[in-house]
């Protein structure tokens, strides 16, 4: 009497040893983290108070890089995918050392004819955007770094810092190619009260720092930050 070939396979093959299961599932783990990091999200420091009171010294931040779609500005909809809105928080290589990221709020779009007063005021198309997120003392009371106006081209984006009078934005170095546009900051998934100039830090005064944030994670971590949304 012979044997069915769905036997004689299960007979044939050999089960998989523990090792080769631990191996094979971290292999996906990492294909899937590397994927990720790549294209879905990513974690970036804020290291200094240009955004605050939105962002602050020593948040840690998730990025959103697929909601915009490619460089190129393309997206899908039915996947979840959008065009950059004005008002979005957004991470990009700064247009003058692309290997730096930096973090601002999207104020100007392609298209639109941008200014902004030497009190730090943003006008698009003449009119005043309401911006709710800027505390009124964060607004210059001197007269600062006025722009514009000036018309943005079809991949052009103006950003600005939320702390209006201690952000260099683009009133200094000028608008961001869509091309540089990594994604949107969406949540806080930690945040430490450190030093301004922690990031500056080099050699020995960086490894003091990374001890101290160690033994004082309980006192100096801002628990109620944790988790909190983006906007």
């Amino acid at each position: 009497m012979s044997e069915s070939p769905n036997s004689l396979a299960a007979t044939t093959l050999p089960p998989k040893s523990i090792v080769r299961e631990y191996v094979e599932t971290i292999v996906v783990c990492v294909i899937f983290l590397i994927f990720a990091r790549s294209f879905v999200f990513m974690q970036s420091k804020i290291p200094t108070g240009s955004m605050e009171d939105t962002l602050l010294v020593g948040d840690y931040i998730m990025v959103n890089r697929f909601l915009f779609g490619g460089p190129d500005g393309g997206t899908i909809p039915f996947l979840g995918q959008r065009p950059i809105e004005r008002g979005d928080v957004i991470v990009f290589r700064f247009p003058r050392d692309p290997d730096t990221d930096y973090v601002k709020r999207v104020i100007g779009l392609p298209g639109e004819t941008v200014e902004v007063t030497g009190d730090g005021r943003a006008y698009v198309d003449g009119r005043a955007i309401p911006e709710d997120y800027v505390q009124p003392e964060y607004f210059t009371r001197s007269h600062g770094q006025a722009y514009g106006p000036r018309t943005l081209g079809p991949d052009e984006f103006f950003t600005l810092g939320d702390h209006r009078n201690n952000s260099r934005d683009s009133r200094y170095w000028g608008i961001v190619p869509r091309s540089l546009i990594k994604g949107r900051a969406f949540f806080i998934w930690y945040s430490y009260k450190e030093d301004r100039n922690d990031h500056q830090r080099t050699g020995s005064q960086r490894l003091q720092s990374m001890a101290k944030k160690v033994l004082f994670f309980p006192t100096r971590t801002r628990w109620d930050r944790i988790f909190s949304i983006v906007h």
